[in-house]
């Protein structure tokens, strides 16, 4: 199996948005079986790109488990530890006070969406600074520019209304507030939303073609047999 960023940041075999889009529907699949589906709920405190592998079919796992911890009883209880996790992908809150939750969980998720959506690092060099991807993005966002916001090397190949709809959750999983941010069940049902947009549109577009196609061939049929 292979991290997906090897695909997201790769120069050859770039991800579609339907592919991304369905890796991070697999994801929120993998996480919400550690969140609702365990018994106790399980924190996976380590959630980033290199820990959501790639089978052969290109179904996303989440893997890597080290860091994990279970709540004790509650859902909703607060575990305190020492902070732990990858720079980049860790909650704010989190750091400063070692209270970890499930929320904690969702704001790595967000960054990982915001990653599949634009195709840039959590963390990138810029002249001679470290820009986190929530510094670039959000003033984008507040422009209301979806073009430069979505991966440049999709070259536009996306429907723009689950391009809106995969930005608002991820903004809605990297809320400063983290009571704001949303389960991970209602991310999954959100996210399988913008698929749902995009295979309409990609259905859409292969019908009209297919029609212009026998249109074409009729046309064709009607002009040999004119002659």
């Amino acid at each position: 199996m292979i991290p997906h960023q090897q695909f997201l940041y790769g120069n050859t075999n770039i991800l579609k948005w339907n592919e991304r889009l369905k890796i991070a529907v697999d994801a929120a699949h993998g996480l919400e079986y550690l969140h609702d589906g365990c018994k106790p709920p399980i924190m996976h405190r380590d959630l980033k790109p290199a820990n959501i592998l790639l089978d052969e079919n290109m179904h996303a796992k989440i893997a890597d488990f080290g860091l994990s911890r279970a709540f004790g009883n509650d859902i909703d209880s607060h575990i305190s530890t020492r902070p732990a996790g990858t720079p980049g992908y860790i909650d704010p809150k989190y750091q400063r006070t070692g209270n970890t939750n499930k929320k904690n969980d969702i704001y790595s998720f967000g960054i990982i969406l915001f990653e599949l959506i634009t195709g840039r690092k959590a963390v990138a060099r810029a002249s001679d600074e470290y820009i986190h991807i929530l510094q670039w993005v959000i003033p984008i966002v507040e422009g209301g520019d979806i073009q430069n916001v979505v991966d440049p090397k999709l070259e536009g190949e996306f429907n723009i209304n689950s391009a809106w709809k995969a930005v608002e959750i991820a903004m809605s999983c990297t809320s400063s507030n983290e009571v704001e941010r949303p389960d991970i069940s209602q991310i999954l049902a959100e996210l399988k939303e913008c698929l749902s947009l995009e295979m309409v549109q990609r259905n859409n577009v292969s019908t009209r073609a297919r029609d212009e196609l026998v249109s074409i061939a009729t046309i064709s049929e009607t002009t040999i047999l004119a002659r």
